[in-house]
Formats: C-alpha cells, structure tokens, sequence
C-alpha cells in the first residue's frame, strides 16, 4: 500500500520586479548609516574618509558582483547561506548564514536605537523597540505592502539628502580640504570599515530570491543599480559635510549632517533633517528585519535553527514565525545593548558574510556567467583586511561570535549538520 506523500512546504509568492527589487535594495543601503557613519570615519581617517569611501565602494562593488551572479545561480531566500552551502559545503554556507543572523539582528538593534534618538531622545529605548513592533507586524502582512513603504521611504531620505547637500554648498569653503590627507593607511582602512557599514544593504535583495519575479534577470540588474545610486548619494553628502565642517567639525559631531545644516545658510530648516534621519532609520529597520527573517526561514528549513522558524503563513505567504522571532530579539537587544558596540559587531558579521560570497562566487564555472577571475579574490581579499582593522573590540567580539557559532555546528551530530 502506497503512503501518502507528504505536501511540500509553501513557498514565497514572486511579487517584485526590478523597481521593486532596486527599492529595497535602496533602503536597506540610504538609511540609518548615512546619518551617523561620516563622523566616525572623519575621527579615524579626517578628510581621508574621501578615500575610505571608494575603497568601501569597491569592495562593495565586488561582493555585489559577486552576490548578483550567484543569485541568479541560486534564486532562493538565504543568499551566501545558500551559495555556501552550494558552493563551499555545508559549514560554510552555515557559518555564512550564521553571520548574517547574527551580525543583521545586531544591526537592527542599533538602527532601532537612532529612530528613537531622533524621535524621542528622552524615551529612546522604549520608542526604538516600539518601532521594531510596528515594522514586524508590517512585513507580516506580505512583502508588497513593504516594498512599498520601503518605496516611499526612500523617496522622502533622497530628498532631505538632497536638502543637505544643497545647505552644506552654502557655506563650502573649499580651503577645509587638503588634496593630500595626512591620515594613516589604518585611519583610511578604518574609516573604510565603517563606511562599509552604510553600504552593506544591497544583499537584502539576494536574501528576497523565491519573492522576485524572473529572479535570473531581475537579481543581476537590481543589485549594482542600487549600489550605484547609493555610491554617488554617498559622494555628494560627505564631499559637502566635509567642505561646510571641515574634518575635525565633522568629526566630533554626534549628529553629522544635523550640523552641518546648522553651520549653513539654511539652519532653521535643520528640523528637517532630524526626521529625515528618522524616516531613513525607520526605511532600512524595516528592509533588515525582512532580509534577517528570510535567511532565518532558510536556515530553519534545513535544520540548523528551530523548524518552526520555517513556518510560511498560507495567507500573506511571508516567514511569518521567523518574522515574530527576529522581532522579538532585536526588542530585548534594544533594551540591553549600546549603539556603539551594536554596530562594530555587526561590521564584523556583515564583512565574514560578504567573504564567503566571494568565496562562493570563485566556485562558478564557466558556463554559469561567472564575474571576471580578479573580481572574487578582491572582493575576499578587502573584506578580510576591512574586517581585521575595525576597532579591537568589535573584530574581538565578533570573532568569538563567529567561533561559537562553528563550535555548535561541530558538535551537532553529522547528520543535523549536513541537512540542506
């Protein structure tokens, strides 16, 4: 007698196309990090942050090539998870998937953390993991909704950016530069480190692999556009906050841009760049809360995180345990962590994530439209030194994070281990 077989587990519904696919791309790249980053990588490097920049944009560059080729390969949710386990074995792509749970859930917590200082100061904590409710309990109505909230977020952070660069241009003063900064290599590499932080997004749009439509054209489209709008955003705010500041302005101001309005012709509209910081925070807490629970539902699908986080809602077709349980972290984060070593610790998680993805991407043969031989080796090659010269506390802690995590694969039985 024949046993019944069982139904296979629901999938994701493939509503996104380019637009959609570049927009949350977008607003989990120009939101929180471009607010905050600039100061600390003026502290690091001074007017070398112009440097830093570029080098962050091209390792970036890389691991967004990489990612986008592999993602049409693999156009399932759990990005490098997935490429890893594909491509490297199923430690790798573990440990990939690992990084990015946790590192991405630390850096919703500190992105929840600057919602509530712009929004409430006096009340931070308490709004900032109102926030992360709010969101969670968004994407649980199904990804369009959230695309288009991201849509509109996006929008409304372009436009303040805009604003800013215009004020700063008021009160440029090109004599606060020198062509020539005298920062150190490891100033420059560092400021790099912490730029990468702002333009980490673009892998959220890998992570919505079973949400594209036509995943194979739209996924190697979508992620260098929006690298590039977001480089050139990125360009024309530092390049104008460091000529109204000057470096050493800059760098010792908590609220960057904030004050670089300030300083300009335009200081009475500075309110507005407050809530565009809080709108932009509240735009990329939002895509990385979708990208975190994605891999989550992957990772929980093959065994190593609890199976119930593979749960599919059969109505809004979204991971919508997962959802609840990444919400329900990042809450008790918000409320136990500082904002600072929140984001050192996830730098470090993102960059070991993007390594593996380049790893993953050496792997493609010929007839699988593999990016150019260099491109893997420099995108690996700039994420492990990015990673080595963050501050010493985050790559400490990071690392341990990252050994305990390879501690629990090994002594899971063999067959748990290798599910997937």
């Amino acid at each position: 007698m024949n046993q019944p077989q069982p139904s296979p587990a629901p999938g994701l519904a493939r509503r996104l196309g380019t637009g959609d696919a570049v927009v949350v791309g977008l607003g989990s790249m120009i939101g929180a990090g471009v607010f905050a980053a600039f100061a600390p990588a003026a502290r690091a490097a001074g007017s070398g942050l112009l440097i830093g920049l570029t080098i962050a944009a091209a390792v970036a560059y890389c691991n967004a090539t990489s990612s986008a080729r592999l993602a049409a390969r693999h156009p399932q949710s759990g990005g490098t998870y997935v490429y890893g386990r594909e491509r490297l074995g199923p430690f790798w792509g573990y440990l990939a998937g690992w990084s990015f749970v946790v590192g991405k859930t630390a850096s919703c917590a500190a992105v929840a953390m600057t919602v509530g200082a712009y929004v409430w100061p006096h009340y931070a904590r308490a709004t900032a993991a109102g926030a992360v409710v709010l969101l969670t309990l968004l994407n649980l109505r199904g990804v369009q909704k959230a695309a288009w909230l991201t849509r509109a977020v996006v929008a409304v952070t372009l436009a303040v950016l805009a604003f800013v660069v215009a004020a700063c241009l008021t009160v440029a003063d090109t004599d606060r530069l020198t062509p020539f900064p005298d920062a150190s290599a490891y100033g420059v590499l560092q400021a790099a480190g912490l730029l990468f932080f702002a333009f980490a997004g673009y892998a959220r749009i890998a992570t919505l692999g079973e949400e594209v439509r036509d995943p194979q054209r739209t996924i190697p489209r979508a992620i260098p556009l929006a690298l590039g709008i977001t480089l050139v955003v990125y360009a024309a705010v530092a390049l104008t906050a460091l000529l109204a500041l000057g470096p050493d302005g800059l760098a010792h101001a908590t609220a960057p841009l904030d004050a670089a309005v300030r300083a300009s012709d335009w200081s009475a509209a500075a309110p507005v760049v407050r809530i565009g910081a809080a709108v932009a925070a509240l735009g990329s807490l939002l895509a990385l809360i979708l990208g975190v629970s994605r891999t989550t539902l992957a990772m929980a699908r093959d065994g190593h995180l609890p199976r119930t986080l593979a749960a599919v809602d059969p109505r809004h077709q979204v991971p919508h345990h997962a959802e609840i349980a990444v919400g329900a972290v990042v809450v008790l984060l918000v409320t136990l962590v500082d904002l600072r070593g929140a984001i050192g610790f996830s730098s470090f998680g993102v960059l070991v994530y993007y390594a593996l993805a380049n790893a993953s991407a050496m792997r493609l043969g010929a007839d699988e439209n593999p990016p150019p031989r260099w491109l893997p080796f420099a995108g690996l090659g700039g994420c492990t030194v990015l990673a080595v010269t963050l501050p010493w506390r985050s790559a400490l802690v990071g690392a341990a994070v990252a050994g305990a995590g390879a501690l629990w694969w090994l002594v899971r039985p063999a067959g748990a281990r290798n599910r997937g």
